[in-house]
């Protein structure tokens, strides 16, 4: 046995023996070391199990995300969408005439607002407020007293002229008087004719008549009052026909023609349209609006229209045009085109029942409006069922349950409707 000092020393608190403090060796146990050893695994092995066993985790994962997807797509298929309700309308053809729209103003073709050139005191009215007259009827008077007394002193004066003049023709013929007072005589009595027929000018205006045949306006003038020169006593309007006046810019110039058909429509007359004829365009051009100013006349034999109204204008220009319309309202006006949506046949399942119509999509080309209609160049065709309500909810394929109880305006000619 060994006796070294420093056998069996501790070192961090374990005791080691020097061998050769040992003569003797133990018996080691070889076969457990190595079992030992074999049944540790090594770095690399766990690596490869523990990739393994993420990889077949991700491998779960990715297959019960897919199968659910597949499974939710399947169910949502399986799933039955219920029916939008919409309305719908078949395309069909129209003749359109093409119009040229106008806002103008009626205008009478003889009117005028009567005054007096003289002032004076008013002694009779012959008229009542919207009465009908004649041409020449006298309407109203004023006081032609003095007037009356010099007229019929110069036809006392005139008709001693006229016997002068007799006595000097049978003078002249018999050459007793000498040309020159011939002549003097005839002069005389030429100035004196013409003084009564200038007393009698100053006397008929004192009289206000009717210068054409029409109905006069409200009468406020009475006898005893007193009128200046130029202040308007009644209006005389000739109402049997009416012109109507309106502009038309330049460019719409050559669609019109004299004898072209006109329509025209009041507020005060709703739902109902006036016919007439365009009878002059004039032939300048406003340089400041570049709008040509056109006439038109229209027959009032019932007197229902009146000068100063308002009314649109439709100039039938051209033959009329046949046209594959919808209503307005089943278009869809979208950046990247217009569409509509028509009704197709949904066909049958599986048990032979018979499905709900769908929906379809589609692009149009459209062309001008017409009231609520609206033009279909392309995209359509006649007989063809659209959607013209309710489109908003639809896509491809959506089942669609039609009611047509209530239907969107679908007037060519729609006239604004007040509650």
């Amino acid at each position: 046995m060994c006796r070294s000092p420093d056998c069996g020393a501790r070192v961090h608190g374990r005791r080691y023996f020097r061998r050769e403090c040992f003569p003797f060796r133990f018996p080691m146990d070889t076969h457990s070391m190595q079992t030992r050893v074999e049944k540790t695994p090594s770095t690399v092995k766990r690596m490869i199990i523990m990739l393994v066993l993420v990889g077949l985790l991700l491998l779960a994962l990715v297959g019960w995300n897919v199968g659910g997807k597949m499974a939710m797509k399947q169910a949502m298929a399986n799933m039955s969408q219920p029916p939008q309700t919409v309305s719908t309308t078949t395309v069909e053809y129209q003749f359109w005439q093409p119009l040229q729209g106008a806002v103008g103003t009626l205008r009478a073709v003889r009117g005028a607002d009567l005054a007096f050139e003289v002032g004076g005191l008013v002694t009779r009215v012959n008229l009542a407020s919207g009465g009908e007259v004649k041409e020449g009827e006298l309407l109203v008077q004023l006081r032609d007293t003095e007037d009356l007394a010099m007229l019929r002193q110069l036809e006392a004066a005139a008709a001693l002229s006229e016997l002068s003049f007799s006595r000097a023709a049978k003078q002249i013929d018999r050459q007793t008087i000498s040309q020159a007072d011939y002549d003097t005589v005839k002069a005389d009595l030429d100035a004196r004719r013409a003084a009564v027929q200038q007393q009698k000018a100053v006397i008929a205006r004192k009289q206000l008549r009717a210068p054409f045949a029409g109905r006069t306006g409200i009468v406020t003038v009475s006898p005893g009052a007193y009128v200046s020169p130029g202040n308007p006593l009644v209006t005389l309007q000739q109402l049997d026909w009416l012109y109507v006046d309106f502009a038309v810019p330049q460019r719409h110039l050559g669609k019109l023609s004299v004898g072209q058909r006109v329509n025209l429509t009041l507020d005060a007359f709703p739902g109902e349209s006036f016919s007439g004829e365009l009878t002059a365009i004039e032939p300048k051009v406003d340089g400041d609006t570049r709008n040509a100013r056109v006439e038109a006349k229209v027959d009032n034999a019932d007197g229902r229209l009146s000068p100063g109204m308002f009314a649109n204008v439709d100039v039938e220009v051209g033959e009329p045009k046949r046209r594959l319309t919808v209503p307005q309202s089943a278009v869809a006006f979208n950046p990247y085109g217009e569409t509509v949506f028509v009704v197709k046949p949904g066909g049958s399942n599986d048990q032979g029942k018979e499905l709900p119509p769908v929906a379809q999509q589609v692009f149009v080309t459209t062309g001008g409006t017409r009231g609520d209609q609206i033009a279909i160049e392309t995209g359509l065709e006649e007989g063809t069922e659209v959607v013209t309500s309710g489109q908003l909810k639809l896509k491809n394929g959506t089942p669609l349950a039609i009611n047509n109880d209530v239907q969107p305006a679908s007037d060519p000619d729609p006239k604004p409707q007040e509650h």
